[in-house]
């Protein structure tokens, strides 16, 4: 009886989360996952009955409290962040939460989905504590013949589990080469994520690099790199020059063509003057693999936008559960008119792989956070360069980061005072407290950008950094400050009721933006300055039991059914300047993704950087647009493939897609991954660093 008790403990807590969360019906991954689950149980046995009567009771009521709580924390994870966080993310967010956010805590535990699973997950011990217990002391205890014989049987139930995964394509990448924690626990089950989690970083393999150079060739062989910038003089103070672009004249209903040159422009690379291949054959282990690697690749060329925002003024505002799908002419004209006036991104994502920290650290750094919540400490201890506080700061640029909630949250205050902001960074713990004083959460993104606005205004070129937190749900009139203060301008639209306080919550980082651009124009700096606005993740606070296919709140928002990870993260980039309101939109149509913001900030603001350190590109550039997430799903021009399903869907009926087109972009997809994964866990750009400016 308490065999088969355990044997079926660890089966159970694994369907009472995945009913709970991702609601797989997959037939092969139920299989998968309930096969390693029972070869987990039978283990688990033969740990708690290998001594002593009295120390097997103690060792049974142990495990079966600590692994169902294990499964409740997952659980409430998910249910808050629509993700499985892996071990990285758990301890390092653990200290932000309880600092930060207990009262969400406490509402994802007290209504029916939270005590409900409560119960569930913990009545095996209780069933235990006062029925089963009472029933071993009767039953025999296991044997050496026993143990041998269970060892095996839980062997060939793990066996059983990894020649499922072998023959089946998608688990076979995500279980190995495509490894993804989230990926994993959705499609093998919670102790499979962890084990495969715990193992890789106890052998160090989740820091090896390991690159697929089939495809990794070089396009065309360069000449050697030149570092001159694109000449920007033609650049107009109030506008861009014409003939340079090619836009719209606001007078004529006729596109202006270029002017035509009597000597074509020859555009040099965005690269530094270092050679990787004989730094590769300098250097060891990972590094000489990533030197590699990056020698491998052409580096993008400069373009006709290059130096387009030299010496302007650059506000970048990672912006707390944003949409695009909110923004409209008549309820959010200030939105509206920085989303349309300036460059337009038509496809972009905004990978959802460890809540905010996890935004966060692909909007700064360009890459995907691959040691979840523990990703911007990690990149902190290194000698960074190339994110846009340091790039800037090299320029002479005053700079400041700013947060509406309290800096210890995540360890901002020690993280964003490395970012390389001159006067550092301030949360509400600080100086930003002294202007943020509106009672209740989230705090007012209006307040904050009306009180920073005033320390910096004078001190051009500055760059400024906000991290906001009007958008934090969980949405509702009753428990969210923000649902309620602007629910009168939202209770007319054609959403539910959740959805609506959503836009609530919204409306405020609205009138923080018309603040903003109101103060830009009237003291005289808007041509000047260039807004950025991108998401931290979709605001996933919308729907609480939620999965792909059943997010009821989040598909009303959008207006389709949500059924892939791609889908779900869809949203939209602004990027805005006074400069550019007097011409036609700049339109990039491409799929584009948050890692392709720094290089393409870079790009515009005409710092100089090496594209090939960085995973996204310059939108700009010749080089190839992919987007893609943790999860290995990507999107090209020619169509979107999803890795669970190992599928490609192209574009449309007429394209014609390459031979081994998608190996192609599967390899590079591999690649750039793992570049993000070994490039912050080997200390990487401290290497480059150390390598530009040794002397």
């Amino acid at each position: 009886m308490i065999l088969i008790f355990f044997a079926l403990i660890i089966p159970y807590y694994e369907l009472v989360l995945n009913f709970s969360t991702t609601q797989q019906d997959n037939g092969i991954s139920l299989l998968i996952t309930l096969l390693f689950a029972l070869c987990g149980g039978l283990f688990a046995y033969l740990v708690t009955h290998a001594f002593r009567p009295k120390t097997n009771t103690i060792l049974s009521i142990v495990f079966l409290s600590i692994t169902p709580l294990l499964f409740y924390i997952e659980y409430l994870i998910y249910r808050s962040y629509k993700v499985f966080y892996d071990v990285n993310t758990v301890i390092n967010g653990a200290g932000g939460v309880l600092t930060g956010f207990m009262d969400e805590v406490f509402l994802l535990v007290m209504n029916f989905g939270g005590i409900s699973r409560l119960l569930l997950f913990f009545a095996p011990l209780v069933l235990y504590i006062f029925v089963l217990r009472k029933r071993e002391e009767d039953e025999k205890y296991i044997n050496a013949k026993g143990v041998i014989g269970l060892t095996i049987i839980a062997f060939c139930f793990f066996l059983a589990g990894r020649g499922l995964v072998a023959i089946s394509t998608p688990h076979r990448l995500m279980y190995d080469i495509e490894y993804s924690y989230q990926s994993v626990v959705e499609n093998m089950g919670f102790g499979t994520g962890l084990r495969l989690d715990i193992f890789n970083i106890i052998t160090g393999k989740a820091s090896k690099a390991s690159f697929d150079m089939t495809y990794q060739e070089a396009k065309e062989e360069i000449p050697a790199i030149e570092k001159k910038a694109v000449d920007v003089e033609n650049i107009l103070v109030g506008g861009i020059d014409e003939t340079i672009i090619g836009l719209r004249d606001n007078d004529e209903d006729d596109i202006q063509l270029p002017t035509p040159s009597p000597t074509p422009v020859e555009y040099g690379y965005n690269a530094y003057d270092l050679d990787f291949e004989a730094l590769s054959e300098s250097s060891t282990g990972a590094n000489a693999e990533l030197d590699a690697y990056v020698a491998s690749l052409t580096p993008s060329k400069q373009n006709e936008y290059t130096g387009l925002f030299k010496g302007k003024n650059l506000i970048f505002i990672t912006s707390e559960a944003f949409s695009g799908d909110v923004i409209s002419e008549d309820l959010t004209p200030a939105l509206y008119r920085m989303a349309n006036k300036g460059i337009v991104f038509e496809d972009f994502i905004q990978p959802a792989m460890a809540g905010t920290t996890g935004g966060e650290y692909s909007n700064i750094f360009g890459m995907l956070p691959t040691s979840g919540g523990k990703s911007i400490k990690e990149m902190t201890k290194q000698k960074i360069f190339l994110n846009m506080g340091w790039q800037l700061n090299r320029e002479g640029y005053y700079g400041k980061a700013y947060h509406n909630n309290t800096g210890d949250v995540y360890g901002r205050n020690t993280t964003h005072n490395l970012l390389g902001y001159s006067d550092g960074f301030e949360g509400t713990d600080k100086g930003v407290g002294e202007y943020v004083k509106a009672k209740g959460f989230p705090a007012s993104d209006l307040e904050l950008i009306q009180g920073s606005y005033e320390e910096y205004k004078d001190r051009s070129p500055f760059n400024i950094y906000y991290m906001t937190v009007s958008g934090h749900g969980q949405y509702g009139r009753n428990i969210n400050n923000l649902s309620n203060k602007n629910y009168e301008v939202v209770k007319d639209l054609p959403h539910n009721e959740q959805v609506k306080c959503y836009f609530s919550n919204i409306m405020e980082f609205e009138y923080a933006m018309e603040y903003l651009l109101d103060a830009l124009y009237k003291d005289g700096i808007a041509d000047d300055t260039v807004i950025v606005i991108s998401p931290d993740h979709f605001p996933y606070g919308l729907d609480n039991d939620a999965a792909l296919g059943n997010m009821p709140n989040l598909s009303d928002l959008y207006g389709y059914n949500v059924v892939n990870y791609l889908q779900r993260d869809h949203n939209r980039l602004i990027i805005w300047s006074g400069s550019l309101e007097k011409e036609e939109p700049i339109v990039v149509s491409a799929p584009t993704s948050s890692m392709d913001i720094l290089p393409t900030l870079s790009n515009l603001f005409g710092v100089e950087f090496d594209s090939r350190l960085l995973p996204g590109r310059d939108v700009f550039s010749d080089a190839e647009a992919i987007s893609f997430n943790g999860s290995y799903d990507w999107k090209t021009e020619l169509g979107t493939y999803i890795a669970a399903k190992n599928e490609f869907t192209p574009i449309n009926e007429e394209v014609e897609i390459p031979e081994d087109y998608v190996s192609r972009i599967k390899s590079i997809v591999r690649n750039k991954y793992n570049f993000c994964k070994s490039a912050l866990t080997n200390d990487y750009y401290t290497h480059v660093y150390n390598a530009l400016f040794e002397e």
